[in-house]
């Protein structure tokens, strides 16, 4: 009885929900908290959610639309490479990342296999049939039908169902994002969802989150996919600060803590950034003092960082740091310490 008495209360309350909206057309069903259509920005959030997500291996595809299956086998840099999972993506990586001035190429050993965001497998047989598919997922993007990232719900969801009058036809527990995706996809214009609130998700800037409703959805997505956008713009500007800084020669305009201006410990200083992640900091006057060498890294997360490390107890230790890219051009760099906004750090092209 207190099943049925469940039942009875919970379509009672969909249906005055409805009511007002009835004399609405088909479209505004979305709106609607009690009944997603299968055109809802609900259904398309969770669409695009669950699309298979192809972006990890896209230092060597380009597509986040394309997920490599293993194995495959490639010529990196003039090296050839033979990738048996995921495990080996940090061997592609350090060839690509030997040097930071070079053009990078990648050429596949074709045919290779790929799972498609719609987790369709395919088998792609040159170049030309890899870059048609690279070009489908821009089109996507352009349109907003891409696959969105940024999200992961967590299983299982039960999602509530209803014919168009509003009677529920029933209930299906899904327990992972390609079943999200096929129960999305497969709903008729003559089916109705509601979501069996609340779930959870982890967004991909670590944080875990309770949604609550269609509309807290809605807002977690716009939030996750600006943050995504903030790292893809920082991702640029690292590429161009790194492009200003490799295999040029530099001195210390201007190096500011606690109020200090020390720059002019440095005035005989040159420091150089080699196209191999190294520093070369040398004595312009005194050639005698030698050569003190370190490394470097430039990162991003939403800013832009510039990691330098001339180890310790030497003359040019002090500029050892975690730095934050506050501003750059071709001929100046001006950092801030990620610690202390207070210690500031600029290079002047020489």
């Amino acid at each position: 009885m207190k099943t049925i008495k469940l039942l009875t209360t919970l379509a009672l309350t969909v249906i005055l929900g409805f009511t007002s909206c009835q004399s609405e057309e088909n479209t505004e069903l979305g709106t609607n908290p009690n009944a997603n259509s299968s055109t809802s920005p609900t259904a398309t959030n969770f669409e695009r959610a669950s699309m298979n997500d192809g972006s990890e291996d896209d230092f060597l595809d380009g597509s986040a639309c394309t997920e490599l299956l293993f194995p495959l086998s490639a010529t990196i840099n003039g090296k050839n490479i033979t990738l048996l999972s995921k495990l080996d993506f940090s061997a592609a990586l350090n060839i690509l990342g030997e040097f930071n001035d070079d053009d990078d190429t990648v050429a596949f050993n074709f045919p290779i296999n790929v799972r498609l965001s719609n987790y369709t497998e395919v088998v792609v047989n040159s170049q030309s049939e890899l870059d048609a598919l690279k070009s489908d997922c821009e089109s996507a993007e352009a349109q907003g039908k891409d696959a969105i990232s940024c999200i992961d719900f967590k299983f299982p969801i039960t999602m509530l169902t209803y014919n168009i009058n509003l009677e529920q036809t029933g209930s299906v527990v899904i327990q992972s994002e390609k079943q999200l995706y096929t129960f999305m996809t497969d709903l008729n214009s003559d089916k109705l969802f509601t979501v069996n609130y609340p779930i959870s998700a982890t967004l991909s800037n670590g944080t875990e989150i309770q949604i609550n409703s269609d509309a807290e959805l809605q807002d977690s997505i716009s939030d996750c996919v600006q943050f995504e956008d903030e790292k893809d713009e920082a991702e640029k500007m690292a590429l161009e600060v790194e492009a200003i800084l490799t295999n040029t020669k530099f001195k210390v305009e201007s190096f500011i803590d606690a109020g200090v201006n020390t720059a002019s410990d440095y005035v005989n200083w040159s420091i150089e950034f080699t196209n191999d992640l190294k520093l070369v900091a040398k004595n312009t006057v005194n050639a005698t003092l030698g050569e003190i060498e370190g490394t470097y890294e430039v990162s991003s997360e939403t800013d832009v960082f510039l990691n330098i490390n001339f180890g310790s107890n030497n003359t040019v230790s002090a500029l050892n740091n975690d730095w934050i890219v506050s501003a750059y051009s071709d001929t100046l760099v001006t950092l801030k310490s990620k610690t202390d906004a207070s210690v500031t750090l600029t290079f002047k092209k020489l």
